[in-house]
């Protein structure tokens, strides 16, 4: 299922946006290599309920290997064919990607928790955020939705590490939801429609 851009339309898409490393795959720091790509179990049946459910899938996610030198953009695209082929057996794919190829220091627009790819993604698609979720490892995921207004916000695996746990006291930040499994996580922002 490919779903086409409507640039310029009204919004009214609603959209489950999920990061990438940590989230849908373990995270490898700096995975460079398509072939060591797994998914988190429940992957592809929580993407396929959302799907059902009437959600675009677009995955939005900070790649500063590429500016560090690490990886080259062919490099991450050919991950991103190779999760959707990995998803291709629950019949489900991840709609668009949208990542940065900046590193922190470099001051973009685009690099969560800034809120640049996902205002790219609402002028291609059309996108209702305020009927919108997103589902993130990390306390610059939950803070990009936040900023953006979204319905739900979604951490998984809670706190991630003990240093994003104490980010997200000292920051201020609570998730709507804070669930243990990606497929736990995602069946519980479709309750709430």
């Amino acid at each position: 299922m490919t779903v086409p851009a409507v640039e310029d339309s009204a919004p009214h898409r609603r959209v489950l946006f999920v990061d990438r490393d940590g989230t849908l795959n373990p995270d490898f720091h700096y995975l460079k290599d398509a072939s060591r790509l797994e998914l988190f179990r429940g992957v592809g049946q929580a993407l396929s309920l959302a799907h059902e459910h009437g959600f675009l899938v677009i995955c939005v996610t900070n790649q500063s290997g590429i500016e560090r030198g690490f990886y080259s953009r062919d490099e991450v695209e050919q991950i991103h064919v190779r999760l959707n082929e990995l998803l291709r057996p629950s019949q489900t794919q991840v709609d668009a990607f949208f990542y940065c190829p900046h590193a922190p220091e470099t001051g973009c627009r685009c690099r969560k928790p800034k809120t640049g790819l996902f205002e790219d993604a609402a002028r291609a698609y059309g996108i209702d955020f305020s009927r919108s979720a997103i589902v993130g490892d990390r306390p610059l995921d939950i803070e990009a939705g936040q900023q953006l207004g979204l319905l739900t916000t979604l951490v998984v695996p809670p706190g991630h590490e003990r240093e994003s746990r104490e980010e997200f006291r000292t920051r201020g930040l609570r998730p709507d939801i804070v669930a243990t499994t990606f497929l736990g996580g995602v069946l519980r922002v479709l309750a709430r429609g």
